[in-house]
């Protein structure tokens, strides 16, 4: 039986002038499908799409001989890595690894990792672009914040944009996520103008009323042309559920990292731009703080 999830009190404060709205798009069609059924929200003003379930997919014959390569190749490098050890990596490198580049930009190959989506969607003005530097070196993530909502008579809020990993995916399109359990500092490099971002993990949760939980923490850029190295501890991450910040807490399921993301809302009209260099993880051992939150107990133990 799920347990009934609550906004906290503490909610505007932490979230400030962020926007509610998460967006977030799986990589399977089946998914996407039965998810938009399932909620069943559509953008006001457009009529309801009563095709059946099957019909709203594109059965193409090239995308099935495309796919059966690929799973083909999933299932040869999974046999492998058996033998070899998680990730292809020897054990005893898997054991004694300290640091890992888990995203880096050093081609056009990377952009396909990330998706990008802003307010459009739900017929907003903001606008988002992602390209590589002029040194194909690092990645720019730029457009223009707008947050004039929509006239649909509906909407009320409108202005962000974002960008967020794409979901790994294992053999027979299943969810393989990362395994960060032997570190415990998210680290970035970054360089932007200034304005406040927010950094969103998606965890994959053991029950299903979790598949919503979000694990947020506010990034705030310097500005300037200087690089910023930014270094925070995955404790410091506080669970939110579509846009909530929860009374009961937890920490963040480090051996279940679905996805990452950046998110803009600070409803400050105009250009904006943020280049990164690298995301990736370490393990910092000064660091022995297990959840920075206070967790809120209905009867705690005396």
């Amino acid at each position: 039986m799920a347990m009934p999830r609550t906004g906290s009190l503490l909610s505007a404060r932490l979230l400030g002038t962020f926007p509610k709205q998460l967006v977030w798009a799986s990589a399977s069609p089946w998914s996407v499908i039965l998810r938009n059924h399932q909620s069943g929200y559509r953008r006001p003003g457009q009529p309801k799409d009563k095709r059946w379930l099957w019909q709203r997919i594109n059965f193409d014959f090239s995308k099935g001989v495309d796919s059966v390569e690929k799973h083909l190749g999933l299932l040869k490098d999974e046999f492998l890595q058996r033998w070899v050890g998680p990730e292809g990596k020897p054990l005893v490198e898997h054991m004694l690894e300290q640091t890992r580049v888990m995203w880096e930009f050093r081609g056009p190959p990377s952009l396909n990792q990330w998706i990008v989506s802003s307010d459009q969607e739900i017929g907003g003005r903001s606008e988002i672009y992602l390209k590589l530097s002029r040194n194909n070196t690092t990645a720019l993530l730029y457009g223009t914040l707008c947050s004039v909502p929509p006239r649909d008579g509906e909407t009320r809020y409108s202005g962000y944009i974002s960008m967020r990993s794409r979901q790994p995916r294992g053999l027979l399109d299943r969810k393989k996520p990362h395994d960060l359990s032997s570190f415990n500092t998210l680290h970035l490099r970054i360089r932007g103008d200034g304005r406040p971002w927010m950094i969103n993990i998606g965890s994959e949760g053991y029950f299903s009323h979790q598949q919503d939980d979000m694990y947020s923490y506010f990034l705030y850029t310097r500005g300037g042309p200087y690089w910023q190295d930014v270094k925070i501890p995955f404790s410091k991450f506080f669970m939110s559920s579509r846009g909530r910040i929860q009374d009961i807490q937890h920490g963040l399921f480090l051996d279940k990292m679905n996805t990452i993301g950046f998110t803009l809302g600070d409803k400050a009209d105009g250009p904006f731009q943020l280049e990164i260099d690298f995301i990736g993880v370490c393990n910092d051992p000064t660091h022995t703080e297990e959840f920075a939150y206070e967790i809120y107990k209905r009867n705690p133990e005396v």
